[in-house]
């Protein structure tokens, strides 16, 4: 549930906007990413999020009908345009991105009763971000959908994905994070964002931050050092980065998250979904786009066992 839109990427790599002059256009929005990346690890999905009533959303609602995601709960919204997000890339961690959501994105016009709730309970995951709270009436919603997956029992898994992007919100965060982290069983997100969420930085502080705060398995990414996670049952694992020639590393996050959730979902322990995130994310990094760039499941395999050596 959360935020979709059109990415627009300079087709050369290490030139400024303001020399670029060739753009390719993708599917974007860290949610829909998400759903996307766990479609095509052969998992079923469907992303709540809004358009413009634009031939850009209709472009958005054909992409996601290619990559295998559900669009049913992927509406239009008539008064604000589908929105363009522009990036600058310039390997290997530079990244800058343009927002271009003003005067206000559709995505943040779901409505709490819009929220088709009996599918938000049936769910065997539901995926949420931060930037579904900067704004209403999204934010109504989003707490909304996560007071629903209250009532979907113990097995049902409720991600948080810190996601902090502060040129998107008005007003601090902290209150509404504190809300959703209550109602979550699993939180991800980088030293930022999660020193947003909780105070803390250091990986080790900020997953024992993230538990107390309510979630029952605290993930936290660490970029070139790889990932940390801890669990109530007091589990801790850490796993190294998978070494790769970053081309774009935007989607990799979005792709580590897809593989958590089919990680989780099949049942694996928590170093084995560690390991094959860390993988999907590292090839996504290497690769230009975002969406169209998500890993099929032999393509992770390949990468792991040449990791193992075999």
């Amino acid at each position: 549930m959360g935020r979709i839109g059109v990415d627009l990427y300079p087709l050369k790599t290490g030139v400024p906007l303001a020399e670029a002059d060739t753009f390719g256009k993708f599917l974007g929005g860290s949610p829909t990413n998400v759903a996307v990346a766990a479609s095509r690890l052969g998992r079923r999905t469907a992303v709540i999020t809004r358009t413009g009533a634009d031939p850009f959303g209709a472009y958005l609602r054909s992409e996601l009908r290619g990559f295998g995601v559900d669009d049913r709960w992927a509406g239009e919204v008539d008064r604000w345009p589908t929105p363009v997000t522009f990036c600058e890339i310039f390997p290997p961690d530079h990244f800058p991105l343009y927002f271009y959501r003003l005067p206000k994105a559709p995505d943040l016009e779901i409505r709490p009763e819009e929220v088709d709730r009996d599918a938000v309970r049936a769910a065997r995951v539901f995926w949420m971000t931060g930037t579904g709270l900067s704004a209403e009436p999204s934010r109504s919603a989003t707490l909304a959908a996560l007071e629903a997956r209250s009532e979907s029992g113990p097995a049902a898994v409720t991600v948080f994905d810190l996601d902090w992007r502060p040129t998107l919100w008005e007003g601090s965060p902290q209150p509404w994070y504190g809300r959703a982290l209550a109602l979550a069983t699993v939180a991800v997100g980088n030293a930022e964002e999660c020193e947003v969420a909780t105070g803390e930085s250091d990986p080790h502080a900020a997953a024992r931050a993230l538990l107390a705060a309510g979630v029952e398995l605290a993930v936290v990414k660490r970029g070139p050092l790889g990932v940390l996670a801890a669990d109530r049952a007091g589990a801790v694992v850490e796993v190294p980065p998978v070494p790769v020639t970053v081309v774009n590393g935007l989607g990799a996050g979005d792709a580590f998250g897809g593989a958590l959730v089919h990680g989780l979902l099949a049942g694996w322990d928590l170093e084995r979904i560690l390991r094959y995130a860390n993988a999907a994310g590292a090839i996504v990094a290497s690769r230009l786009a975002c969406g169209a760039a998500m890993p099929f499941p032999a393509e992770v395999e390949e990468v792991l066992g040449r990791a193992a050596g075999v």
